[in-house]
């Protein structure tokens, strides 16, 4: 197992990115994490399971978030967070060239590898979306919903706190501690990060039919961030979708007390397509 740390920049920002490769390579994948926290995450669970089916992992922490710089919480646009993740994919591409290219994204990092996959020609072999972002749960006040659409418009980069509560990401009171405790997570947000992934979110809905690629949909049912409803109406506006519900399951369910089953569905899934 190989590990190397790289550095890009992305429209003036630097971002932090990790390279893990394993002895025996089948293809790469790119993963890429949720809202508030760091692709550091990822270490413990995930991406040994990616290892062991043979992919080299390329992780990397987006605008405002872990170890890339950037305000926290704020991005330049919607477009950048695809501009960025582009970036990571050619990197992918570049070193791997021969090999088959996956794309792995939880909770945001699922809004932003199903939106680039409808809206991009591209030679993905398969996508996996863990709780992704494309409905809320719940119903923001509708004070702060109309203060966050003016910010919008007259302060994109000002940011405030998310409101989540992190007992929310699982159902194992040591991940909510660990959530809370980490350093590198925070929960602020700018309106020019949360309307637009909002956005994105309904389109991909709506758009769905389009999709091209083999794609891996997994959720909770007990989720209270990120609405599973969202995920099955996805799915039913697509022909080239597996959706997996997960009983029970919170946000996090790599973190959850599903999170082996949950890893061997991904596995499985995977092996078929290598």
């Amino acid at each position: 197992m190989q590990k190397t740390e790289f550095e890009i920049t992305s429209h003036g920002t630097k971002i932090y990115g990790l390279k893990i490769v394993p002895a025996e390579i089948k293809g790469a994948i790119v993963l890429v994490h949720g809202f508030g926290e760091h692709s550091g995450r990822y270490f413990e669970n995930v991406v040994p399971m990616l290892t062991e089916n043979g992919l080299a992992v390329y992780l990397y922490d987006n605008f405002g978030h872990g170890r890339s710089g950037g305000k926290r919480g704020h991005c330049p646009n919607y477009e950048a967070l695809m501009d960025l993740l582009e970036s990571i994919i050619e990197k992918a591409r570049s070193e791997f060239a021969t090999l088959p290219i996956f794309l792995y994204g939880h909770s945001m990092g699922g809004n932003l590898v199903l939106n680039h996959v409808l809206r991009f020609e591209n030679e993905i072999k398969g996508v996996i979306a863990s709780s992704p972002y494309l409905r809320l749960a719940f119903e923001p006040p509708k004070w702060k919903m109309f203060i966050g659409k003016f910010l919008l418009h007259v302060l994109p980069s000002v940011t405030l706190p998310s409101g989540l509560d992190p007992k929310g990401i699982s159902r194992i009171p040591e991940e909510v501690v660990k959530y809370v405790k980490d350093p590198l997570i925070h929960d602020l947000v700018s309106p020019m990060f949360s309307f637009p992934i909002m956005d994105a979110g309904e389109w991909a809905i709506k758009n769905a039919y389009r999709l091209k690629v083999p794609t891996l949909l997994l959720h909770g049912t007990g989720d209270p961030i990120i609405d599973h409803k969202g995920t099955e109406a996805f799915h039913n506006n697509s022909n080239k979708t597996t959706l997996n519900l997960f009983e029970g399951g919170y946000h996090e369910l790599h973190h959850d007390i599903c999170s082996a089953t949950m890893l061997q569905t991904i596995g499985n899934w995977l092996r078929r397509l290598l």
